[in-house]
């Protein structure tokens, strides 16, 4: 997770994790969305596929970036917003 409220106006936080496959994916963006209906009536808009190898769930103040490992290692989201200070680092 990325603190990015002093770097950017987009978010206050990313988070940026991958999935092994097209299922492991939809597994992770399913889970979180089926968590955000429990919390209340909040919305969340979400942008890309499991297919793509990208999808984005964008909460508001915290955006997810769910990759494949192939994705996540071409587009390096952690070293275009290497100024924001990591907050998480789970591996």
């Amino acid at each position: 997770m990325l603190d990015i409220q002093k770097v950017t106006l987009l978010a206050d936080y990313f988070i940026l994790c991958d999935g092994t496959s097209t299922r492991q994916i939809n597994a992770i963006s399913d889970g979180l969305l089926e968590e955000l209906k429990k919390a209340g009536p909040q919305s969340a808009v979400v942008e890309g596929t499991p297919e793509s190898g990208w999808m984005l769930i964008d909460f508001g103040s915290v955006i997810v970036h769910i990759f494949s490992p192939e994705k996540r290692a071409y587009y390096q989201l952690e070293e275009l917003w290497k100024e924001a200070p990591i907050v998480v680092r789970m591996l």
